[in-house]
């Protein structure tokens, strides 16, 4: 039977949560850095626990900020995540996840336009770095995100399925499999009970929110999807809610590595 290969891992936003998620059995960490400037003075502590566990790092980059805010994306967001970039490749970090509202509904068409071309300049550096460069969603639908794929054949991006909840009558994750599977490097694992608020972003473990997963799961089974999936709880709610997310991925037909 055809199978695909899954690598599961976590978010990690201090050291001691690497080794947790390490003793857990994953194979990587997410590893968030909101300020690339502090950041900087841990990054030889990261290296030393990647060589001790033998896991490795991807990346989330900082908060956006005022999505319609021109100025500010200019001068601190962009600058940022340009910092972001030159840390990873210290850490093997090979994978940058990011966020970038492009949603209409709620940003203008010309502040829009102007992230896609900040985007191409960004886009220069991570592709000389060979790093790939992952727009998460956050309450986009499938048409929203296709003039920024179109624009930007070197875009990728990470499917957060919870965020597909959010703002919509029904979870998008499906459409978006369907549209961009080729656009999907990675993917973030948390559950909610749907909304339309920032608030309504609850990460909460997988079975206590209102996603279809079995759904989910198996339509990215279906269409071939084979690559890593980011827990994004605690390393206290991974550990309780590991087996659970395991079994759905083996029942969609998906194998996990490691398998230990």
């Amino acid at each position: 039977m055809d199978t695909r290969q899954i690598d599961l891992g976590g978010t990690a936003r201090s050291p001691d949560d690497v080794r947790l998620l390490h003793g857990l059995g994953l194979s990587f960490a997410e590893v968030p850095i909101a300020h690339p400037d502090q950041f900087r003075a841990h990054v030889s502590l990261y290296q030393r626990l990647r060589d001790e566990l033998g896991l490795y790092y991807l990346c989330h980059g900082p908060k956006e900020g005022d999505p319609n805010d021109v100025q500010s994306l200019e001068t601190r967001y962009f600058p940022q995540l340009h910092q972001v970039l030159s840390l990873m490749p210290a850490l093997q970090m090979r994978c940058l996840t990011f966020h970038l509202w492009l949603d209409p509904r709620f940003v203008t068409p010309n502040v829009i336009a102007h992230k896609l071309k900040l985007l191409k300049g960004l886009l220069k550096k991570s592709d000389d770095a060979g790093i790939t460069l992952c727009i998460e969603n956050l309450s986009e639908t499938a048409d929203h995100l296709t003039e920024a794929f179109a624009a930007l054949p070197r875009l990728y991006m990470t499917l957060d399925v919870g965020h597909a909840q959010l703002l919509t009558k029904q979870n998008n994750a499906p459409d978006l499999i369907d549209r961009f599977l080729d656009r999907i490097k990675h993917i973030h694992i948390h559950d909610n009970r749907g909304g339309d608020s920032p608030e309504d972003d609850l990460h909460l473990p997988v079975g206590q929110g209102t996603l279809d997963f079995d759904e989910i799961f198996h339509r990215l089974y279906q269409a071939g999807y084979g690559g890593t999936m980011t827990l994004e709880l605690t390393p206290l709610e991974i550990e309780q809610n590991l087996d659970r997310v395991k079994a759905l991925l083996t029942q969609a037909g998906f194998n996990l590595y490691p398998d230990r």
